[in-house]
């Protein structure tokens, strides 16, 4: 049995410098948390009364719900969400689109992740492809998006959707925890949300096509004071 090596002594002086460095860093650790939430600085986000039940051609279609989280989800969801919406609406033309967005007053974390279509129409059993990302011309801006395609046959669902942190629109990944960042050195916490919406079909590009012409009009009916904090411009 081979012998314990020799205890470290370490002088008073080295002892008192080392616990000196240790205190700084959990002061320094302390100093560079967040700690200004800008939910309670910017105009409140009322998710039911702000997103209109009708706008352009489109009214709000009660007897159609979008798909929902499994009760095990969804009971995460109401920890990690301040407000959750999901409507369908319907057209003139009898097409209907679904709107899903979550809203969270705290999204310096990558905990509300939860919420992102791959994951939960992943696990009400539903099969899902990404379908790439791309930028929608809304109001004169472009909008980088994701696409995806969630099929449960005979439902085929093509999907879009977007995260914001404050007043910036982006993906999830390196992009968006870079923007987390930004905010986090300036020791502000953002709030956000996960927009989704999505039709059903079998013809993908119709689908996508529907969707943006959607969302044009409802980017153009949000109240002005805070559509960019759903669209991020």
């Amino acid at each position: 049995m081979s012998a314990l090596p020799p205890a470290i002594e370490l002088s008073p002086l080295k002892a008192a410098a080392i616990a000196g460095l240790m205190a700084a860093s959990l002061l320094a650790a302390q100093a560079l948390r967040p700690t200004h939430r800008l939910s309670e600085q910017r105009e409140p986000i009322r998710l039911v009364e702000q997103v209109p039940a009708s706008f352009g051609d489109w009214r709000e279609d009660k007897d159609i719900q979008p798909v929902l989280p499994n009760p095990e989800l969804q009971a995460k969801l109401d920890v990690l969400y301040s407000q959750l919406l999901a409507r369908t609406y319907v057209n003139g033309r009898g097409q209907r689109v679904m709107l899903s967005i979550a809203y969270g007053s705290d999204q310096s974390s990558e905990a509300t992740a939860v919420h992102r279509p791959e994951f939960c129409y992943s696990a009400v059993g539903f099969r899902v492809r990404g379908a790439g990302e791309t930028e929608l011309e809304v109001d004169g801006r472009p909008l980088r998006v994701q696409r995806l395609v969630a099929s449960l046959p005979p439902r085929n669902e093509p999907i879009t959707y977007w995260v914001t942190l404050d007043r910036v629109a982006t993906l999830p990944g390196l992009n968006r925890k870079l923007t987390q960042l930004r905010y986090g050195l300036r020791g502000e916490i953002p709030d956000g949300m996960l927009v989704r919406v999505s039709s059903i079909g079998s013809d993908e590009a119709a689908g996508f096509e529907l969707q943006r012409q959607f969302l044009r009009q409802l980017r153009a009916a949000l109240p002005g004071a805070v559509a960019s904090r759903y669209f991020g411009f």
